[in-house]
């Protein structure tokens, strides 16, 4: 039998979840995410609880937290760039190695996709490390394209990015 998935929006008591998950995905994948792994592993509570209960309520930016039967095992990013034009990013996507064969990390993009839509995106965009042929590969899966944008890694000089993009899902009618 499979283990059951699902997705929730953080809720603003849940600091310390979200620096359980990402303190694992930075042992996991220590310079996956552009921090240094000392940023979070030594990262005081209270910012991770300030971060959730801003991101509980925030029209602007949340964190969405894959469970798998009831336990924290994954988490996505969510957020729209504060100038014009606006562009709404999925990032930071994080799910233990455990639970990968099980979707999680689709239905983490696809659910932080969908709340991007209710909130007016009409694309979805995240950054891939060109490195990253597995990450590259699995947004291409869930739809993304080349955008035409690249950037210079700030960790090497000499690694890049690319923005990805795909349309954001119709909105639903409760938004």
């Amino acid at each position: 039998m499979s283990p059951s998935l699902t997705v929730r929006r953080i809720a603003a008591d849940q600091g310390a979840v979200l620096l359980e998950l990402r303190n694992a995905s930075l042992r996991d994948v220590p310079h996956a995410f552009g921090d240094l792994p000392g940023d979070t592993l030594s990262a005081d509570t209270s910012v991770c609880n300030a971060a959730a209960e801003r991101h509980a309520v925030s029209r602007d930016s949340t964190t969405f937290i894959l469970y798998t039967e009831g336990y924290p095992a994954g988490l996505v990013g969510a957020a729209f760039e504060s100038a014009a034009p606006r562009r709404a990013f999925v990032f930071a996507l994080w799910v233990a190695p455990a639970v990968r064969h099980l979707r999680g990390g689709e239905l983490l993009v696809n659910t932080a996709g969908r709340w991007l839509a209710n909130e007016g995106a009409t694309q979805i965009y995240a950054w891939v490390p060109d490195t990253n042929v597995t990450a590259k590969r699995f947004y291409e899966r869930l739809g993304f394209a080349p955008a035409g944008e690249r950037i210079r890694s700030s960790d090497a000089e000499d690694q890049w990015a690319t923005l990805l993009m795909r349309d954001a899902p119709h909105a639903s009618p409760s938004a």
